[in-house]
């Protein structure tokens, strides 16, 4: 080996053990909050190292502690879909709503083992960081997402490389010791600590900006910077919880999982348990609480988990959250103000929704000046006047709402009383006002105001996510008739979206984009779209996979919508009366011609029961009424609510009633809960 060679592989040697060393000391003071070194000590280290790779170029890895900074995205944040959906937790806000939910998770469980882990819940955002397998047997980040939708994430792997505590790579050895293949998925919550964020206020400040409102939302700007110079200056932390390898979750239970990370080498927060019972639960959460204000970051609950994957599996899912899992949150803050008055806004379905406009005052965090006021209904009922002292509350929901009315020497009573309005702010037309509902309505189809928020309802993040779709967009577009329907927007031409203001050549092309890429997001999106009545994300997937495309759907008759799951009678008659309108279902063939995809892939069914149906009376054993129709209509089963000469079986429990007299008359066999698994079992087995 010559000179040259032996200078080179000595280069090589001596980067590579200062990336090792670096790492662990990174490690060290950005995940276990133990330094060894200075930072003047590090510093020396890294500049090492930037001037062998800098010298040598053919010795630096991507994977560098050097590299965490790297250019800003060259055509900004890119939309990727995620390995699952990134779901959102069910709220708990009581000790009894948590004993219900506990109460649900061990019926469901069976004989099956139910432990919880409870975390803190922290008060950041949501990212997934994907990692793969490198050569030598270790793995290398290559992506992180935040949450977006849900759906479909935003790739912000520039900002998340720049956050220390979130490893470029893992070593052979720490995937070995956790046990985790070389291909995974880490998700978890990116926080801003509160001494960077009194830091980056002064900064502000200093610079004659307004302060941020609070960390969660300075985080999320900070990862949307596209600076990641901004980002590594920010110092925020990531908090690992998931791990996932293909899009499933690892098979090993969540405390088992937390374990993991921590030898992967991620950041874990220390604060958390292992419970069994609901008193238990409600001491970790008063503890949480008790400890909240000295965390140095901000929490806005806890999170509780049930802790064995077999039994996580076994609870699933609703649509939008696992059941083996619940956020408490805290209490909600409150403030006083006064109300100034009361704004009507008219929605896509035509419902006029008052708000309360309120004298500015800060509360959970941030400057409320509007408030959720629900309906006439509720207004009549506070009597409600303007100049009035209210109470406005903003908890886990995030929307602040009015909660009550203030009354005493210092909050005298408002003398304005508030009429509802009898025409439409919008077009002037006569609302109306059905039997038994709470809603005024417009019922003018030519609205302007039911095609605006049509428009953004469509172009809105849960349904079609077309970023660039906002309200000053929708109102040139309006204004102008380049669109009267949302199957319009797929009409759009660049030179047309280049004539609105605010729009150039680059921003013109990547709504364009955007409203393209809207075509794939499936039948359940469009059918949250359409804005059918009271259809939302959870019935529109369950439709979307009972009927596989929106022929199907527009087809089915009251008796096959009533088959889905969740669906009564009050949405199949919404869905009926919907598509029997011909503007909707031309609005459907626009769509059609325009390349919008209505298809989604059908759940398949099982035929085993095919032809019998099931009635379910009285309290079973251990099945709920909703988990025993359930695994009837799952093996081809139909559940009807009225015993007949058609009924095959009739299901009792304790409590039976008339049910079972009508099946005892009508000589119906009648079965137990014993007798149903038992049938099940049997035509499964057959």
């Amino acid at each position: 080996m010559d000179g040259i060679e032996q200078s080179l592989q000595e280069v090589s040697k001596r980067a590579e053990e200062l990336r090792e060393e670096l790492r662990r000391h990174e490690h060290l003071y950005y995940v276990m909050d133990a330094p060894e070194i200075s930072d003047a000590a590090y510093d020396k280290l890294m500049n090492e190292l930037k001037r062998i790779e800098a010298e040598h170029p053919e010795v630096l890895t991507s994977d560098s502690p050097s590299q965490r900074v790297g250019g800003k995205p060259a055509e900004g944040f890119q939309k990727v879909r995620h390995s699952r959906p990134m779901l959102s937790l069910d709220n708990a806000y009581s000790e009894e709503e948590l004993r219900d939910w506990d109460r649900r998770v061990h019926e469901l469980a069976g004989s099956l083992p139910v432990e919880y882990t409870c975390e803190l819940k922290l008060d950041g955002l949501s990212l997934a960081l994907h990692y793969q397998a490198t050569t030598d047997g270790g793995a290398r980040l290559v992506r992180g997402l935040t949450r977006g939708d849900g759906q479909i994430g935003e790739d912000v792997t520039s900002s998340v490389r720049t956050i220390r505590s979130v490893p470029l790579s893992i070593s052979p050895e720490r995937l070995k010791k956790a046990g985790v293949p070389a291909d995974f998925e880490v998700r978890g919550e990116a926080v801003m600590p509160e001494k960077a964020f009194e830091q980056m206020n002064k900064e502000r400040e200093a610079q004659g900006l307004a302060p941020a409102v609070n960390p969660r939302n300075a985080a999320a700007g900070t990862l949307r910077t596209m600076e990641p110079s901004i980002v590594a200056q920010r110092r925020l932390d990531v908090y690992a919880y998931f791990l996932l390898s293909k899009g499933e979750y690892l098979a090993i239970g969540q405390e088992a999982t937390l374990d993991a990370l921590t030898a992967l080498g991620f950041r874990v927060n220390p604060h958390r348990g292992r419970v069994h019972k609901v008193e238990e639960m409600m001491k970790f959460i008063a503890g949480a609480g008790e400890r909240r204000a000295t965390l140095g970051y901000d929490i806005d609950g806890v999170v509780l988990k049930v802790d064995a994957q077999a039994t996580q599996q076994r609870l699933g899912y609703t649509g939008r959250a696992p059941r083996w899992a619940i956020a408490y949150k805290f209490s909600a803050e409150q403030a006083i103000t006064q109300l100034m008055g009361i704004m009507i806004s008219v929605g896509r379905s035509g419902k006029l929704t008052p708000t309360a406009m309120l004298n500015p005052v800060f509360v959970g965090g941030v400057t409320v000046s509007r408030a959720t006021l629900h309906n006439a209904d509720w207004i009549e009922r506070m009597g409600l006047m303007i100049g009035d002292w209210v109470k406005v509350e903003r908890g886990g929901d995030v929307i602040p709402k009015v909660a009550e009315i203030v009354e005493d020497a210092e909050h005298p009573r408002g003398a304005e009383k508030f009429s509802y309005p009898t025409h439409c702010p919008e077009c002037g037309q006569p609302v109306v006002r059905e039997e038994g509902e709470a809603d005024y309505r417009c019922v003018n189809a030519d609205c302007p105001a039911l095609l605006r928020e049509t428009l953004l309802h469509w172009g809105s993040r849960g349904v079609m996510n077309i970023e660039g779709l906002g309200e000053a967009a929708v109102a040139q577009l309006r204004e102008r008739g380049l669109v009267r329907s949302v199957a319009d927007l797929y009409k759009l031409t660049e030179e047309q979206v280049v004539g609105l203001e605010r729009f150039g050549e680059k921003s013109a092309r990547t709504l364009l984009a955007e409203i393209e890429r809207s075509k794939h997001a499936g039948l359940a999106r469009v059918l949250m779209g359409l804005g059918i009545r009271f259809v939302g994300e959870r019935t529109a997937e369950l439709l979307a996979q009972e009927f596989g495309s929106i022929d199907a759907v527009m087809a089915a008759s009251a008796e096959e919508l009533e088959r889905v799951e969740e669906v009564g009678p009050r949405i199949s008659m919404a869905i009926l009366d919907f598509f029997s309108r011909p503007a909707n279902r031309d609005l459907v063939d626009h769509l059609k011609a325009a390349g919008v995809e209505m298809t989604a892939e059908k759940k398949q069914r099982s035929t085993q029961l095919a032809g019998l149906t099931f009635v379910l009376t009285g309290t079973l054993p251990t099945l709920t009424r909703d988990e025993a129709k359930a695994r009837i209509e799952a093996a081809g089963g139909k559940v009807s609510g009225s015993v007949s000469k058609k009924t095959s079986y009739v299901v009792a429990g304790e409590e039976a009633g008339s049910k079972l007299d009508k099946a005892l008359e009508l000589k119906v066999t009648v079965l137990d809960e014993a007798g149903l698994v038992e049938l099940l079992a049997k035509h499964s087995n057959g």
